[in-house]
């Protein structure tokens, strides 16, 4: 259980650095796709936030204990923090998303693939789930950027 307790706090991690990534995008988009990229950054961080909380309380029902500060989540996201990103354009935006989307649809199939190892049903199916939204979120994004 100790490597699926790791990687299930990877994705919570994982999440929380997309959260405030996502945010940042939301907040500093410019440009003639402001209102479709502004609105569609907040439906994704508004899903990252409900995503968060069913890992965290899937890893708690498995006696596990969730990562649960920002420092924790800075040293195990896959997804790293730039302060930077304010200062992109709104393609540039898109693209770094792109890239963080992908990293976390890989690191959904690994936690998915953990569970398997453990006979877990219920994580596996949280994470079928959550990679087939992800690969949509993906799909959009490189449809934006065709």
């Amino acid at each position: 259980m100790s490597k699926l307790f790791d990687v299930l706090n990877q994705v919570v991690a994982t999440q929380n650095v997309l959260y405030i990534r996502l945010h940042q995008f939301h907040f500093y988009v410019k440009g003639p796709h402001f209102f479709t990229l502004h609105e569609k950054w907040e439906e994704m961080y508004d899903e990252v936030t409900a995503d968060m909380d069913e890992v965290a309380e899937r890893i708690i029902q498995l006696k596990g204990e969730p990562v649960a500060t920002l420092q924790e989540s800075l040293d195990q996201s896959v997804i790293k923090e730039n302060e930077a990103d304010k200062n992109l354009s709104d393609r540039e935006m898109v693209e770094a998303t792109l890239e963080g989307l992908k990293a976390y649809r890989d690191l959904a199939i690994e936690a998915r693939e953990a569970a398997e190892a453990e006979e877990d049903e219920v994580t596996v199916d949280i994470f079928v789930d959550l990679q087939s939204r992800i690969d949509l979120n993906i799909w959009f994004f490189e449809a934006w950027l065709a």
